[in-house]
């Protein structure tokens, strides 16, 4: 490889790095998701729910409330659950929270590229002349090459961010009167969380709400990281949304007597 190809492979491998490094770029539509999920065994297994939210503050009229709801049923119908058509036929309660946190500071280091000035020398070449009497021969005249700008590698530099950490909150609670002043028992609860320098909550909730469905239910043990592209078949799904309204299952006709 002459060197002149070497310098453009060089500057190609080193574009192509900076793109899969720095924010912004080739991977910006993949997301990492933090999923807690913890459940208590229970007699039977509860399948209708009746959708609620965890802060009354919200409001259940709220359209972000409405949209994050409509996502979260997706979610919980990918499960096999389905939505009672009244309070009292639901098996559970589900409570749904989100919001984002208060915005922090936090360091971060970042690579970025560092170029190198090269060339800019004086070189001399002979060219063809020819004089007034129509005489040819040749002329030494000094040529000069600009110098350009070559990538050399990469530098990692601290920088400061402002983090948004978004979170969406199901939780599942027996239908039931509570007790002795103590709240009806939790059957499971799901806490996701989405953390970077986005502040659109909105954008966030189809892809937190698309991580949860494979820990409805379920004890994840500790937290997990769930990898989740935007336009990926998860995230469509819940987009799409849950086309079907809440029924109430039949049940079967009584025998006729003999």
């Amino acid at each position: 490889m002459n060197p002149v190809s070497g310098r453009w492979f060089a500057l190609l491998v080193g574009s192509t790095v900076l793109a899969l490094i720095l924010p912004g770029c080739a991977t910006s539509d993949t997301y990492k998701v933090k999923v807690d999920a913890i459940t208590k065994p229970t007699p039977g297994e509860a399948q209708s729910y009746k959708l609620k939210s965890k802060d009354p503050r919200l409001g259940e009229e709220n359209l972000r409330y409405r949209e994050a709801a409509e996502y979260v049923r997706t979610a919980l119908s990918g499960k096999g659950l389905y939505e009672a058509p009244s309070e009292e036929k639901a098996d559970m309660i589900v409570e749904l929270d989100y919001g984002m946190d208060t915005p922090r500071a936090k360091l971060e280091r970042v690579s970025v590229p560092v170029y190198a000035q090269v060339g800019g020398r004086v070189r001399y070449e002979s060219v063809p002349v020819t004089d007034s009497r129509g005489n040819s021969g040749f002329r030494t005249v000094a040529v000069y090459d600009p110098p350009r700008n070559e990538l050399v590698g990469y530098d990692d530099v601290p920088r400061m961010v402002t983090i948004y950490e978004k979170y969406l909150k199901i939780t599942a609670r027996e239908n039931k009167a509570a007790s002795e002043g103590r709240p009806p028992a939790e059957l499971w609860s799901i806490h996701a969380s989405a953390e970077d320098e986005s502040k659109d909550l909105r954008k966030y909730l189809p892809i937190m709400a698309s991580a949860t469905v494979d820990y409805i239910g379920q004890d994840s043990s500790s937290q997990k990281v769930v990898k989740v592209r935007a336009d990926g078949p998860g995230v469509d799904f819940i987009r799409r949304g849950v086309s079907t309204p809440a029924v109430e299952t039949p049940k079967p006709a009584p025998a006729p007597k003999s």
